[in-house]
């Protein structure tokens, strides 16, 4: 058997390129990855598989192969769409490695019709062929369907089923021809290293030098990452797959398949053909989780009488309920039987995300991990990129290994969150839908004091955050008729956010901004070192804050920072995630320390009209205009508790943040609250700070904007001083043309629309021209601005669109129309925050 491309019998036309690569592991994700890899050059590539070639025994080998492109993740359908045209292009003796039959996503209650409608936008913002269909459509796609229980469907046109294992083949006889060796019956028993860096793979039948080496072992990942001492939060668990009996409606079938794959989400099944038979897959049952450490290899599994590691005896008990569900859908089937099935073993995370990037403990080590066939090339093209080019032409901070906590890394958090993946796999889910448990994980030192004002709890990181306080629900009367709200975007807000608001707005509020990432940076290199690493001068006297950007080489935002200089060797830095603390430690000097005090410290946002009447009679240092200006810091005390103060604003308002160590964060909390209950002092929540926040148009990182865009695109570039001396990226704007797209401001039109992010805008192109095709880009963030009183929408849009040009969001397959407008929309001459 040979790919159509190149034979993997022959010997290599160069001699092997490039570092020494292992990769542990052949299946999709392997084999993909030394195909990218080897594609650019980088040919020494020995890819180690436990198993027999080519059907080794993971998931990959009993995988049923069905690729929905969609998703709300726009990196992963980046990873799917990449997938589809690549697998499109292969073949092995002839045989296609990918059948576009298209995808169909059934509706049987009203809910899931609407999400339909959701999953429809995704798709346009995205860039991928999709409609919303009525049943009639649904039955002529599936003649097997009872059309009395379909609402309609989701029909993908590009969507398939991909031949994974047939994939995995084509791609590695390409990247024999270049050079790289497959070499089965191999078992890694150790990973070597020294110097903090890795430097071989030791197996049962040898040990193999290396230079990098990447695990893309799958469910196997945490043993493979135990052996380098690198921690791999990963979840497998096993999944139902069965195949019927022949049908006699399908009789006469010759095509493997010639339908759409078939999603029925309201019952968490799916369906495909297996020429005169369906095949189904249920995540109605319960978890069934597996210890990773415990799967035998390959010989003992057969020994055991299984079919291969991946594959666990069926669990009749758990598919009953199921395959009633199937038989009300489809009637045919309630004539016949299951023919075969068994359980198969796959990875989930706690977020649902792949684990990719490199560790920075044991360098040259790289993860590929939790990644199912649906996006396997996209990740090997990524991971290909990030190695050989020193960066992914994707955004991958959701994939990112650094991105989770500490406190999110516990095995028993592994475990809880991974199975509640596998559950939520086809529910219907809020973008602002918080997990259940476990909870509460992590909690300011104000947490008892916002229990007593009724705080409405969402999660994220692990903390638990304030979104509003049931307390100010009498303010509510106050502001008049308010706009009703759909029950989509009604879910996890109330009326209370605008309250909230406007008590910030003419009054003072108190914002617990504790969950912000706060590290310190010190050392007699700290300035020099932390002026190189991002764009905006830092080269200030102590006591100035500045805001500034971390680059990559390309000139894209890997963050977004706020740099206090507190002393001439001692910096606050407020970031974002896990990985800003892990760039900065990639890169730190010999006498710079980095550490992360988070933990150890809290921070209440005091912000308002009255922000400094309640302040100032608190301390004894000089809180005027004059004595602290904007974006100064100090250090002093108030009341009993010291503090480092900052004269900063996310909402546009007067005020500081205060930040002490958590043994004072109460005594702090309760000095705020009770000197300001004279001045009518609330208690708000993330639903006001991200009006107030949209209506100033400050950006969030990793929503906004990502390392796929430029500051002058996202409109940061008075954060950049292309004057100083060298900064990483500076040369890549230097090169860098007219942004050909920037991040939009829009006001929609209907003061009682709402939208809440994600959804694909339309747009004339620049000039008034009407465009043709699809939507000319897509929302950011979104929320309903209380003082401008319309919903304020950030959008990613073709540059040049003048103020005033009327585009449409598409909100549940309902055009809404908004307006281009300019920024800031709230206060443009900054009068209230520097007052």
């Amino acid at each position: 058997m040979s790919s159509t491309s190149e034979d993997r019998s022959r010997p290599p036309a160069h001699p092997p390129h490039g570092p020494r690569v292992v990769v542990i592991g052949a299946g999709i994700v392997g084999c993909s990855l030394a195909d990218e890899l080897t594609a650019r050059g980088w040919t020494d590539v020995t890819v180690l598989e436990q198993g027999p070639l080519p059907t080794p025994g993971g998931s990959t080998s009993h995988a049923p192969g069905l690729v929905f492109q969609t998703s709300p993740s726009k990196t992963l359908a980046e990873f799917a769409r990449y997938t589809v045209e690549k697998f499109r292009s292969l073949q092995v003796d002839g045989v296609r490695c990918f059948q576009q039959v298209g995808g169909l996503e059934l509706a049987t209650t009203p809910e899931r019709l609407a999400d339909l409608h959701r999953r429809a936008g995704w798709a346009a913002s995205w860039g991928i062929r999709g409609e919303v269909v009525g049943t009639a459509r649904c039955k002529e796609l599936w003649p097997l369907l009872d059309e009395s229980v379909v609402l309609g469907g989701f029909h993908t046109p590009d969507d398939g089923l991909a031949r994974a294992v047939l994939a995995a083949r084509a791609q590695l006889d390409r990247a024999t021809a270049r050079g790289a060796r497959f070499l089965d019956r191999h078992t890694v028993t150790g990973i070597e290293r020294q110097d903090g860096r890795v430097t071989a793979v030791v197996t049962d039948r040898g040990t193999f030098p290396a230079d990098h080496v990447v695990s893309a072992a799958g469910f196997w990942g945490p043993v493979i990452g135990r052996m380098a001492g690198v921690d791999v939060p990963l979840q497998p668990l096993a999944h139902q797959y069965a195949r019927t009996r022949p049908l006699p409606e399908l009789s006469g079938a010759t095509a493997e398949a010639s339908r759409p794959v078939l999603r029925f989400q309201d019952r968490d099944l799916y369906f495909r053909e297996h020429t005169d038979r369906i095949g189904i897959g249920s995540y109605a049952h319960r978890p069934l989780p597996v210890d990773p450490f415990t799967v035998p290899a390959y010989d003992e599994a057969r020994a055991r009488g299984m079919e291969m590691p991946s594959s666990r005896p069926f669990t009749a008990e758990d598919w009953e309920p199921s395959w009633e569900d199937c038989r009300r859908l489809l009637p045919a089937l309630r004539g016949t039987q299951i023919e075969t099935g068994f359980n198969g073993v796959f990875s989930f995370t706690p977020d649902g995300m792949p684990v990719l990037g490199e560790a920075r403990r044991l360098r040259g080590f790289w993860l590929a991990e939790a990644v199912w066939v649906t996006h396997s090339a996209g990740v090997a093209k990524a991971v290909a990129e990030w190695m050989v080019d020193g960066r992914p032409s994707v955004d991958v901070h959701e994939c990112d290994l650094t991105r989770f906590e500490e406190a999110q890394r516990s095995p028993s958090y592994v475990r809880e969150r991974g199975s509640q993946q596998f559950t939520e796999v086809y529910d219907v889910l809020h973008p602002l839908q918080p997990p259940e448990r476990p909870r509460p994980l992590r909690v300011s030192p104000f947490h008892a004091r916002q229990e007593q004002l009724g705080a409405f709890f969402l999660e994220g990181g692990g903390w638990e955050r304030p979104h509003w306080y049931e307390a100010n629900a009498p303010l509510i009367e106050a502001l008049g008729d308010l706009p009703g709200r759909d029950t989509w975007s009604a879910r996890y807000w109330s009326p209370v956010a605008a309250a909230e608001a406007r008590a910030t707005r003419e009054r003072v509020a108190l914002y617990d901004m504790t969950p912000l990432r706060r590290l310190e940076v010190t050392g007699p290199g700290a300035l020099a070192f932390l002026d190189r690493m991002t764009s905006n001068n830092l080269r200030r006297k102590p006591g100035a804050v500045t805001y500034t950007l971390l680059l990559d080489e390309s000139g894209g935002i890997r963050s977004d920072l706020t740099v206090a200089r507190l002393a001439p060797d001692r910096f606050q830095i407020g970031a974002n995630s896990p990985a800003d603390l892990d760039l900065l430690l990639r890169h730190a000097p010999a006498g710079v320390q980095i550490r992360d005090i988070t933990s150890g410290t809290c921070c209440i946002g005091v912000w308002g009209p009255l922000a400094r009447a309640l302040v100032q009679p608190l301390t004894g240092d000089d809180f005027s205009h004059e004595g602290f200006g904007y974006f100064r810091a100090k250090q002093t005390y108030i009341g009993h508790v010291p503090v480092t103060a900052m004269r900063l604003s996310y909402v546009g308002e007067l005020g500081w943040e205060l930040y002490t160590t958590a043994d004072m964060g109460l005594r702090l909390w309760d000095t705020l609250w009770e000197a300001g209950q004279r001045l009518g002092v609330v208690a708000a929540g993330r639903s006001a700070f991200n009006s107030l926040r949209l209506e100033k148009g400050y950006r969030a990182w990793g929503t906004d904007m990502t390392a796929e865009h430029t500051p002058f695109e996202a409109g940061l570039g008075f954060a950049v001083r292309m004057d100083k001396e060298d900064f990483v990226g500076q040369a890549a704007l230097r090169r860098a043309g007219e942004p050909t797209r920037r991040l939009t401001p829009l006001l929609l039109d209907d003061p009682a629309a709402v939208v809440l992010g994600k959804e694909p805008v339309h747009a004339p192109s620049p000039g008034g021209a009407a465009r043709d095709g699809g939507p000319a880009g897509y929302v950011t963030s979104a929320s309903y601005g209380y003082t401008l009183g319309r919903c304020v929408a950030y959008a990613w849009l073709p540059a040049g669109l003048p103020t005033g040009t009327g585009v449409y969001v598409e909100y549940f397959g309902e055009k809404v129309p908004a307006t281009v407008a300019d920024e800031p929309l709230f206060d443009p001459g900054m009068t209230r925050i520097r007052r």
